[in-house]
């Protein structure tokens, strides 16, 4: 969506007014999410008047004007219909813009698969200015009433004062004075469902300006709304619009898993598009983000089991067939029903530039299913079950080795996949080495905790001459100076300004001084562990593991 990110920037740039920051964040020049998408797709059938009218306001424009940019065949048909739709509305901006892509295009092909009326669209300077007179009338006339609303000091009308100017400047095309606008109306909510409304429509500002992380963050406060959680009745009226939205946005971040979690709790009883998506676009991220990223018991839990989205999946029957084709293993029907219907996902503006993501990592699934009973597998059978040249082939399950997806090794000179079994005594040994380690050093700080305990090793080092100031004398120094003999070995454990020295040491070790005090050594126990510790004025015992 680079291009529709360039188109936002040069709109911004060409209307007037400053962001306020206290309002609203000002949005990224660029989305989140930033990638180079200069691929063309060649398509030979695409009924373009049927896929625009599935949609309406910029929803509509924005799809239209992303399969210009990527499809040279529909670039005119889509730029012709795209200006159509704009002077229905007030986008004086975008229609300059449509009109300056459509210079220089030469004229389509009328024996072509789409055969339109190839009149050129003639810009119409009356209908410009006439236009951006209304608007300026308009938004002056919904300025007086909103004062009017403020100086009765009715909240009800204020906020749909804010929601009607906003409604204006989507219009507009003027997107971030609509989404200050929006903001606006949240200081006048009186009720939950006044806060989501008013979320919501500052989500649907976000997305068309490819913000994602103001999507989220709106979508968060959406469904932190005091009530949202106890109210069933807010919950069964929002709850599957603000899933549609986040599966979007996390779509769009590449988070395809969570992308298909939210799609999968969509209901299409309850499902408000918002002027974003169609439940037929619900159908294809869902079900196409469910089966690059769910294992097989996922697959069937949440997808095919699943009746709500079922409904969804019946308006997409390629979508529904490559599902249930790849969870029956027939890999062969599911790879040509998704080729086949490729072309024309690579047109949609919001899972274009994951498809071939997507389908690398379904066909990544199915090779591992594929090979996964099996202890050898020919090449040359595999690669007509998956329809990929044989070469192509060995360097896909090349990568899947190195990547640990697939434990095996491949015979190039035979054309053989053999499995890769680990040596099972090797590996039990290593455990048992290791969990008899973990259990003698857990035994050892149990020996050293209960000779501590029954040596009371608790000394104070010294007493506060001033309770209220807690002030040390001179004579009660922190310990400062070590003498140890060589045969010993130390640690220290500092915690809550208590030291503790842990010695350990083997049979008539040295002695232990501090500030040329000797202190008490402690008789060695049968185990050769010795100890003393240190405490200041917080009682507390610290005890150290051994080395």
């Amino acid at each position: 969506m680079a291009s529709l990110r360039s188109l936002n920037r040069t709109l911004r740039n060409a209307q007037a007014g400053a962001i306020d920051p206290m309002q609203v964040d000002a949005p990224p020049e660029e989305n989140d999410n930033n990638e180079e998408e200069s691929y063309e797709v060649d398509i030979d059938s695409f009924d373009l008047d049927t896929y625009a009218n599935s949609y309406i306001g910029l929803a509509r424009i924005y799809r239209l004007i992303y399969i210009a940019d990527h499809c040279p065949k529909l670039r005119y048909d889509a730029l012709r219909l795209a200006i159509s739709h704009v002077i229905t509305t007030m986008n004086t901006n975008l229609y300059q813009a449509l009109h300056h892509k459509l210079q220089g295009l030469p004229l389509p092909d009328v024996t072509g698969a789409n055969p339109v009326d190839t009149a050129i669209p003639v810009f119409n300077n009356v209908w410009l200015e006439s236009t951006n007179q209304k608007s300026a009338m308009k938004l002056e006339k919904l300025d007086g009433d909103l004062k009017n609303y403020k100086s009765n000091s009715i909240k009800e009308s204020i906020r749909r004062g804010h929601n009607e100017i906003g409604d204006h400047y989507v219009n507009c095309g003027d997107l971030i004075e609509a989404t200050k606008s929006y903001s606006k109306a949240r200081d006048y909510c009186t009720s939950s469902s006044h806060v989501i409304s008013m979320c919501l429509n500052i989500i649907k500002v976000g997305i068309y300006l490819q913000n994602w992380s103001h999507v989220i963050n709106y979508i968060i406060k959406a469904e932190s709304t005091p009530d949202y959680m106890e109210n069933s009745e807010l919950q069964t009226t929002y709850s599957s619009t603000l899933k549609c939205m986040t599966g979007l946005a996390e779509l769009a971040g590449r988070k395809y898993k969570l992308a298909a979690q939210n799609f999968l709790k969509t209901n299409l009883d309850y499902w408000d598009s918002c002027d974003i998506m169609t439940p037929n676009d619900i159908a294809i991220y869902g079900g196409l983000c469910a089966l690059a990223t769910f294992n097989r018991l996922e697959l069937q839990n949440n997808v095919i089991c699943n009746n709500s989205f079922k409904l969804f999946l019946e308006l997409e029957p390629e979508v529904r067939d490559a599902i249930f084709k790849f969870y029956e293993s027939k890999y062969e029907v599911c790879l040509t029903i998704l080729n086949k219907i490729k072309p024309i996902l690579l047109l949609d503006m919001y899972i274009g530039s994951h498809i071939n993501q997507l389908y690398s990592n379904i066909r990544s699934k199915a090779m591992i299913q594929y090979f996964c009973p099996y202890d050898s597998a020919d090449l040359r059978k595999m690669s007509l079950c998956f329809n990929t040249p044989l070469p192509d082939l060995e360097n896909e399950l090349m990568q899947l080795i190195l990547d640990g997806h697939i434990k095996a090794r491949i015979d190039s000179i035979n054309k053989i996949l053999y499995a890769k079994h680990p040596n099972q005594r090797v590996e039990t040994f290593e455990k048992a080495m290791s969990m008899a380690q973990q259990y003698s050093r857990y035994m050892h700080i149990l020996v050293l905790k209960s000779q501590m305990i029954k040596h009371q090793l608790n000394s104070k080092l010294g007493c506060v001459d001033n309770e209220n100031t807690g002030e040390y004398s001179d004579s009660s120094k922190l310990l400062n100076t070590m003498i140890l003999d060589d045969s010993m070995k130390r640690r220290h454990c500092v915690c809550s300004g208590v030291v503790a020295v842990v010695m350990v040491s083997a049979p008539g070790g040295g002695g232990l001084w501090t500030d040329g005090q000797a202190s008490e050594q402690l008789p060695l126990q049968p185990t050769g562990y010795s100890a003393i510790a240190i405490q200041l004025p917080i009682v507390l015992i610290v005890a150290s593991c051994l080395l």
